[in-house]
């Protein structure tokens, strides 16, 4: 199985081409921490980043998500960010990576678990604002560069998708999924 990761930073129209290429028949590993996101703010909890277990808890659903996608027969999958995405955003909060995320990033690369090549949206230039997605644009240009930064570091190369419409993405994203 190749696992391809699909990432960029808030407000780049990510989830959008991630709709499209579930719609075309890829299968696809949901974000992790969109859904964490909904659970705490559900339980009341309004600076959900704040929590001290809040990283290793999104890296473990990252993990059990991934082990899970493991045991399907396709061939491709694409899975919405991944645990080096977590590491951008530790960087970007100032925080020092928690010893279960330096692990699942070690075994990560030990396991060659993603392929090198990471389709990366680029920015739209706006900001929708959603539960989960509480940042300015400002803020999301210097995530995109943190997010851009981590991932060279771990040699992952960025396979950009630039401004654009859904299928204009969608084709080159294809074509990178093909091989």
């Amino acid at each position: 199985m190749k696992r391809y990761i699909l990432t960029g930073a808030p407000g780049a129209g990510k989830t959008v081409l991630l709709r499209r290429l579930e719609l075309a028949g890829y299968p696809v590993v949901e974000e992790a921490a969109t859904d964490l996101i909904a659970l705490t703010t559900a339980q009341g909890v309004e600076r959900h980043w704040d929590g001290a277990s809040a990283i290793d808890d999104l890296v473990a659903l990252q993990r059990a998500r991934q082990l899970r996608a493991d045991s399907w027969s396709d061939p491709v999958v694409v899975f919405d960010r991944s645990p080096i995405c977590t590491w951008a955003l530790v960087e970007f909060l100032g925080r020092t990576p928690s010893p279960g995320l330096i692990a699942e990033v070690e075994r990560l690369q030990a396991e060659r678990t993603y392929e090198r090549r990471v389709l990366f949206c680029d920015l739209l230039g706006f900001i929708t604002p959603t539960e989960a997605r509480r940042i300015t644009l400002e803020d999301s240009r210097r995530f995109e560069a943190v997010h851009a930064e981590v991932y060279a570091r771990f040699s992952y190369e960025l396979v950009h998708l630039p401004p654009a419409d859904v299928e204009t993405r969608f084709a080159t994203a294809r074509a990178v999924l093909a091989g």
